[in-house]
């Protein structure tokens, strides 16, 4: 083990059957106390204050930050050390590998690159414990802000009260579409569990037209309640805007083919006139630019020096000689492409995209304040000339496509340089030869958003992940379109989780 492990303590989640994850060996420890999510009388419902109700959104979150040891210590076994995003997405679609370096080290993170995993695999556990405790800390403050009594003892002000409880009715949103991507059929959680008979009575998984139902829902509710401002908050821009509420709407349309949707978010997004592509493809990325920039639409805020901790632990995991690129992913690159030199210096092994910086000064830093994003402008534009291209509107696809490529070529590089001419031409505008310009689209995705945790997702969407992966040497079999449930929360169910076809 290179990266220091201490001794695991038991890890909590909100959700099935006894709610527990980690090995069955430590269940009768984990036992002794009640699960995250079962909010009890004496901790909140009695007496909650103005200062509770707020730092209970705030709380909900902090599940989506890259900062290590959330919800555990050091749990590198069940995947807890920190959010998995990056092993399940970028690792899995071939264009990340372990590291720079491979060896024996968290050998389970390379049975992503292999698709030689079991059910048992700690990464499984790892992203459904980080999403089901967002989810429980998003109903507990739900039923804070939709309990009148509650707040009118707080006496909270109408406009923050709507405020935080669009951002929360979003990040509920949010990771249910991780968890229904991944796993397909989840448990749907919607209030706090009080105790365990709640715990059993959920501990079924509710068919995935139901979960995007409520995500649609929550996305529908959340929308009214945030200003029609870029920032919902000014102190706080990391906070979830109505840019983001609305952009999500249109990538959830997108993943299930609903593309007038999709041509509809996005344009209601563009009316706002809040979001354009930056001049330079690293201003998204750069510490020194952060809520100073024009793309971001919603992002994870790292910073330094705060406690509890909240700095961005990949880079921790850098210094350790984890994260990589593949050479495919390298190779996707046309010549010149100044994007490739900004996500990762290959010469150097630095990964610049995630350090927030074209140098290695956080390399190694697991208090780094480079954030995480989740949704930028360049991904919006993407998704809408795909939905303009599945409806048959071939140039206006391209040009999309072509603006992007044309931000890249125009951005000087990492070195400090133009690239030269001829860089990253634009495609051809007359083309009408759809699965020409899909395959454009295809290669514009992964080099443009590559290590952003994208590219996994974007495969299977496409149907093209088998014959993908399988084209890298992998194992993937047509049941890898899903991961299975955490075998952990299988067994502890009973049964009453079933697991995923072949797992």
């Amino acid at each position: 083990m290179h990266f220091k492990t201490k001794d695991m303590k038991p890890i909590y989640i909100l959700l099935v059957a006894l709610l527990l994850t980690g090995n069955l060996s430590s269940c009768k420890k984990a036992l002794d106390k009640a699960p995250i999510g079962l909010i009890t009388s004496n901790q909140d419902e009695t007496d909650p204050k103005l200062g509770t109700v707020t730092s209970s959104v705030t709380a909900s979150y902090k599940l989506l930050s890259s900062t290590l040891n959330i919800i555990g210590q050091w749990g590198w076994d069940d995947g807890t050390v920190l959010r998995n995003d990056f092993i399940l997405q970028d690792i899995a679609s071939g264009d990340m590998q372990k590291k720079w370096n491979p060896d024996g080290d968290q050998a389970w993170m390379d049975e992503f690159s292999k698709f030689s995993f079991t059910a048992s695999n700690g990464g499984f556990n790892g992203q459904w414990s980080y999403d089901y405790e967002g989810i429980s800390r998003c109903n507990r403050s739900i039923k804070y802000l939709t309990d009148q009594t509650v707040l009118d003892k707080i006496g909270i002000d109408n406009t923050l009260k709507n405020r935080l409880l669009g951002e929360v009715y979003f990040l509920r949103a949010f990771y249910y579409f991780d968890l229904v991507n991944n796993f397909g059929d989840v448990p749907l959680l919607l209030k706090p569990l009080k105790d365990f008979n709640d715990a059993y009575n959920v501990a079924k998984r509710s068919p995935k037209a139901e979960i995007w139902a409520q995500i649609n829902s929550d996305l529908a509710l959340a929308k009214p309640l945030l200003p029609a401002t870029k920032y919902a908050d000014n102190t706080d821009k990391w906070r979830v805007s109505k840019g983001a509420v609305i952009a999500l709407q249109a990538k959830v349309a997108l993943y299930n083919q609903k593309w007038t949707d999709v041509l509809t978010a996005v344009s209601e997004l563009e009316g706002l006139n809040f979001y354009h592509l930056n001049a330079n493809y690293f201003d998204s990325f750069s510490v020194a630019k952060e809520f100073n920039e024009q793309e971001v639409i919603f992002a994870y805020d790292h910073r330094s020096a705060e406690t509890p901790a909240n700095g961005n632990g990949i880079c921790a995991l850098a210094g350790w000689g984890f994260i990589a690129p593949t050479n495919n992913f390298i190779t996707a690159f046309e010549p010149g492409d100044p994007r490739l030199g900004y996500t990762v210096d290959v010469a150097g092994q630095n990964v610049y995209k995630i350090f927030g910086a074209l140098n290695s000064s956080n390399k190694g830093n697991e208090d780094s304040p480079s954030n995480k994003i989740y949704i930028r402008w360049a991904d919006v534009l993407l998704w809408k000339a795909e939905a303009l291209l599945e409806t048959g509107a071939y140039a206006p696809a391209i040009n999309l496509i072509n603006s992007i490529r044309s931000r890249a070529r125009n951005s000087v590089a990492a070195d400090g340089n133009l690239p030269p001419a001829g860089t990253l031409p634009d495609r051809n505008v007359a083309s009408s030869d759809k699965n020409q310009i899909k395959d454009w689209l295809v290669k514009e995705r992964r080099v443009e958003l590559g290590f952003e945790c994208q590219r996994f997702n974007d495969l299977k969407r496409w149907g093209m992940a088998k014959d993908f992966l399988r084209s890298l040497g992998t194992n993937f079999q047509d049941r890898n379109y899903l991961y299975p449930i955490p075998q952990g929360e299988v067994d502890k169910s009973g049964g009453t989780i079933t697991q995923n076809p072949g797992y």
